[in-house]
């Protein structure tokens, strides 16, 4: 009987860990899982990006076909976290010098670009 006991009794605490593996997963998804990356062919792990051209466009899609949201400058740090060919697809890290708000996302050709670690 005690160890029917200590078993119900470590049930709950299992459970609560298995919750919790669950909950990271479902708040930190893949970047393809998420809006526009559905486009990208290559996941990045968040990593560091920084802007080093003047008037570089933030996009909403990978090729100068698509419209862009604003303009990036020297200096403008993102989250690099997908890409497609020679395009990023990025989420600003803090405001931009042009205006455009933290947590903007789009893409930005990758030659306009330093890769930062993380």
């Amino acid at each position: 009987m005690i160890r029917r006991i200590t078993a119900c009794a470590l049930s709950p605490a299992i459970l609560a860990m298995a919750a919790a593996a669950t909950l990271t997963v479902a708040t930190a998804p893949a970047a393809h899982a998420v809006g526009e990356n559905k486009r990208c062919t290559i996941n990045w792990s968040n990593a560091a990006g920084k802007v080093k051209n003047n008037g570089w466009n933030l996009r909403t899609g990978p090729s100068t076909g698509y419209t862009s949201r604003g303009y990036l400058y020297n200096g403008d740090r993102l989250t690099l976290l997908c890409s497609r060919g020679s395009w990023e697809y990025t989420e600003l890290r803090a405001r931009s010098r042009s205006g455009l708000a933290k947590g903007t996302r789009g893409w930005v050709r990758s030659d306009g670009l330093y890769a930062l670690a993380g």
